[in-house]
């Protein structure tokens, strides 16, 4: 491995941009050369705190300026494009940023496009897959111990923005990363279209995917609840059905398989200390190594979102939806204006506590 040294641009320092400039930091291959937020009174705080001198509320005048080769941003999810665009033009050789991807499958489709062009490395934040619980399920189903895996499913109650696409996520990873050929789904509530993570209420899709397996997704409200974990964000359950049985993933709550060899169960709940420095050392195997790919790079979760607007489409509109996708109107403001105004049916008391309040 290469000794090169990788200057760091992070903008949004929030809780999760924190988290990423903390693990940039305490990386050796990396130095944080400068910090971006609107909120100068939050800026000036992370500063003081990473002990980094550059520092601006305008991203593309602050890449100009440092000319790093990463750019990390964490903002919020309205504003994707525009910030790749300003890493683009920088130079920057990786642009590490937060899911989802983008707003709708034509903005992600154009930020493909864009990164593939400038011959720009990305990755997208789904960093659970690195949790000890997370790859134990993964070593289970490679070990052939679940026989042919014919479904792969995940459920959430957090709303989809947040929670979808990491669950697409590592069940496509669960799956051999196959591709998609369509899918189908439907929805219910629009309180969550207020969001800054802009969601139905609750939404649940069926996905084909080519090689056979049948994958099956829910969020929000009117999600199964996972009462094995007690904090709505580590609500979530991932895993995978064989013909000789089956393994699954919660976020926050280990992980457990049941095989013809017998029963096997294990601790783990998500920790972005643990999480976070291997996400980051990935990055400079990346840069120092073409083929050494990210295991978050941004063509694959471009697939899981693209998975993930086809379902909102088809909530939309009905039916089955082909995968890739064709051009349309954004999903998510379709989806809002055809959708009912009736309420969604929770599925649990505490999803109404927990979600809706």
């Amino acid at each position: 491995m290469s000794d090169r040294v990788y200057r760091v641009v992070v903008a949004g320092v929030g809780k999760r941009g924190r988290h990423h400039a903390s693990a940039f930091r305490a990386n050796p291959r990396f130095e944080l050369v400068g910090l971006c937020d609107i909120d100068e009174a939050r800026l000036k705080q992370a500063a003081e705190e990473f002990g980094v001198s550059a520092t601006g509320t305008d991203a593309a005048a602050l890449l100009r300026d440092l000319q790093p080769d990463v750019f990390c941003f964490t903002t919020m999810p309205s504003v994707r494009y525009s910030l790749i665009e300003a890493g683009v033009n920088a130079g920057v050789k990786l642009i590490a940023y937060e899911k989802p991807m983008a707003m709708s499958s034509a903005e992600g489709r154009r930020i493909m496009e864009l990164v593939r062009a400038a011959g720009v490395k990305t990755v997208v934040s789904h960093q659970h897959r690195y949790g000890e619980h997370y790859r134990k399920v993964k070593e289970v189903i490679e070990s052939g111990a679940l026989g042919r895996v014919h479904t792969v499913y995940g459920h959430a109650t957090g709303w989809m923005l947040h929670m979808m696409t990491h669950m697409i996520d590592y069940a496509r990873w669960y799956n051999g990363n196959a591709d998609a050929m369509w899918a189908m789904g439907q929805a219910a509530g629009k309180g969550k279209f207020s969001d800054p993570h802009p969601s139905p209420d609750y939404i649940a899709g069926i996905v084909q995917f080519a090689n056979g397996v049948r994958g099956y997704f829910e969020t929000g409200a009117g999600a199964p609840d996972v009462p094995e974990v007690d904090y709505w964000w580590r609500k979530c359950r991932v895993g995978a059905q064989g013909t000789e049985g089956f393994a699954e993933v919660l976020t926050g709550g280990g992980w457990r398989a049941v095989t013809r060899e017998g029963v096997m169960s294990g601790e783990g709940c998500m920790n972005y200390d643990l999480d976070m420095p291997p996400y980051i050392e990935d990055m400079a195997r990346w840069l120092d190594d073409d083929s050494a790919v990210h295991p978050c790079n941004g063509e694959e979760a471009w697939k899981g979102f693209e998975i993930m607007m086809a379902i909102c489409r088809s909530a939309a509109r009905g039916g089955q939806i082909a995968i890739p996708l064709e051009d349309g109107p954004p999903e998510l403001e379709e989806l809002r204006e055809r959708m009912p105004d009736s309420p969604v049916l929770l599925s649990t008391e505490e999803n109404r506590k927990e979600y809706l309040g």
